[in-house]
């Protein structure tokens, strides 16, 4: 066991037996914040730093309870045009009377707060899979630089037991993020989106100079990095853009592998969850 730390940040999910987030069978952690705002998002809840209620039709089963609970009158039971909470987002207090009564974990927060030790606990309970396997635990979000200490000492943790450790990152942060990390990460996954600038910030709401400039410093580093492409239709899933980025990292070091991710159709639903609009849809 590694040495106690109270340190506490913000996570809307850990996940456990991965094996697509990096090499073997991994735990992956879900920090909550991303400075960006990703127009196909796959995971909306992880956007922002701040709490919101997450409501999954599909689980209720129409018993009120929810209702009667909640002590601003933010929920209501409809019956068009099927049973289901519709939820006044601007009178709800977060209070979570709603979330402790509901008998089958339809409503829920999207996030909550952890400290280092709850979660290496987590990690800890799968560790004769990484060794057996070649894995090992990886930081993904929202985005896992957003919380800049907080993740440090996730990995300075896990680096602690031996544990390999990747970070997904878009590499829209400061320097000093990608230092303060950099000892304890051993495989950094780079999400680089769309290379046109404006483009970029049409679909991101960000300019992607830092995170060029980022990416450069990075390589630097002699660390292992793998490129990753969302393929998002008519956006990122362009023979332009694709080539643009390949040419991009070719030219700063070639022997760096660039993996082509395929979009999550379901991701829709997500949105619906969290009653805001699908941005993806709206811009089609």
């Amino acid at each position: 066991m590694v040495k106690n730390n109270s340190m506490e940040g913000k996570i809307f999910k850990i996940k456990r037996f991965c094996v697509h987030d990096g090499p073997g069978i991994r735990t992956s952690v879900f920090l909550k914040g991303c400075p960006m705002k990703c127009v196909w998002c796959h995971s909306p809840e992880g956007i922002s730093s701040g709490n919101s209620l997450w409501y999954n039709k599909n689980l209720c089963i129409s018993c009120a309870l929810c209702v009667n609970a909640c002590p601003t009158n933010s929920l209501l039971l409809t019956g068009e045009p099927v049973s289901q909470i519709e939820i006044n987002r601007k009178t709800c207090n977060l209070s979570g009377e709603c979330i402790t009564i509901c008998p089958t974990n339809a409503l829920q927060f999207t996030g909550y707060k952890a400290t280092v030790n709850e979660i290496v606990e987590e990690i800890e309970k799968d560790l004769t899979f990484y060794q057996k396997s070649g894995g090992g635990v990886t930081l993904t979000g929202g985005e896992a630089l957003h919380q800049p200490e907080f993740t440090t000492a996730i990995l300075k943790a896990c680096k602690d037991l031996n544990i390999h450790t990747t970070i997904e990152t878009c590499l829209y942060c400061d320097r000093e993020a990608i230092d303060q990390v950099l000892p304890y990460v051993d495989l950094f996954f780079v999400d680089i989106k769309i290379f046109d600038t404006k483009q970029h910030k049409l679909h991101t709401g960000r300019n992607n100079e830092k995170i060029k400039d980022n990416f450069r410093y990075l390589a630097t580093t002699g660390k292992k990095i793998i490129v990753r492409i969302p393929l998002i239709s008519d956006i990122t899933d362009t023979v332009a853009n694709k080539t643009a980025i390949k040419n991009f990292v070719s030219e700063i070091d070639e022997n760096i592998p660039i993996e082509l991710i395929n979009y999550n159709p379901l991701t829709e639903n997500n949105y619906a969850r969290l009653g805001i609009p699908f941005l993806l849809q709206k811009n089609k």
